[in-house]
């Protein structure tokens, strides 16, 4: 069999894009070369494969799951059931936060608060001259971000922790993407069942989590600090004013993504402002 026959027969079963987006990550080639491979015969175990993994995304598993990768931010992360798949409003919290730490701090000292697979901290420790410490109250995710962390041959600290029931340094950068989703709210069904649930959701409509952070923070930050939150769209206003309750001498920046929804909020405490 060749490319060309196996791409009709993934075509035949799943999204078009979903069928050729498998093949290039299995070759580990750009969609753009797979072209040029239409005619190259395959073993059967290559099809084999390629036919379990279209099987598994028939029934609606994640293709990042499936694939065992996703990238970001340049970087390419490990991903599966036991993290959340990172997504392009995150991409944009660490482009925003990079800007800001760099404005601010040299060699600052990072918590990636509910780091899951790492991809914050990670690329955050990728790109700036950083002490970076990833914690997570679940040990599965953990051991996904320190392989991560091997395989980008980038060295941090992890600690398995509650929020910051673990945590004794002190921080000029908390940043976290938290579970901030209601328990009665809507969400795609290939989310919902498929990826974690702790990672999820959060009670009093996805406004819990936001309380406890900034409620147990401050006795883990120093004395200038930038803390950045990825935010549930839906409920910004209200994460806002919470903020301001409890960082009321603080500058607090709201930031839209790129579908024009405010999505980051940045808590900063620096000398200019």
């Amino acid at each position: 069999m060749k490319i060309r026959d196996l791409l009709e027969y993934g075509k035949s079963v799943i999204e078009e894009d979903l069928a050729r987006n498998l093949l290039c990550a299995l070759f580990n080639i750009k969609l753009m070369d797979l072209y040029t491979i239409y005619d190259k015969k395959l073993d059967e175990e290559f099809v084999s494969d390629y036919k379990s993994k279209v099987e598994r995304i028939k029934n609606n598993e994640p293709i990042q799951y499936v694939i065992g990768n996703v990238d970001f931010c340049d970087l390419n992360f490990i991903v599966n059931k036991n993290v959340l798949i990172p997504r392009f409003e995150t991409e944009q919290l660490v482009m925003e936060s990079i800007e800001l730490i760099n404005k601010y701090f040299k060699n600052p000292n990072i918590l990636d608060l509910c780091t899951g697979s790492g991809c914050i901290g990670l690329t955050l420790k990728s790109k700036i001259n950083s002490n970076v410490t990833l914690s997570d109250i679940s040990k599965e995710a953990l051991e996904v971000a320190r392989e991560n962390s091997k395989r980008l041959n980038l060295e941090v600290n992890t600690i398995e922790s509650d929020l910051f029931n673990n945590i004794n340094d002190k921080f000029d950068v908390i940043i976290s993407n938290p579970p901030y989703i209601g328990f009665n709210e809507e969400i795609m069904d290939l989310v919902k069942n498929n990826e974690p649930h702790l990672a999820l959701y959060a009670d009093n409509n996805g406004l819990a989590i936001y309380e406890r952070i900034f409620k147990e923070c401050k006795e883990h930050l120093n004395e200038e600090f930038i803390i950045g939150l990825e935010l549930n769209s839906l409920i910004y206003q209200e994460i806002s004013e919470l903020a301001k309750e409890y960082f009321d001498k603080s500058e607090l920046i709201l930031k839209k993504d790129y579908c024009d929804r405010y999505r980051m909020l940045f808590i900063l405490n620096t000398r200019h402002n």
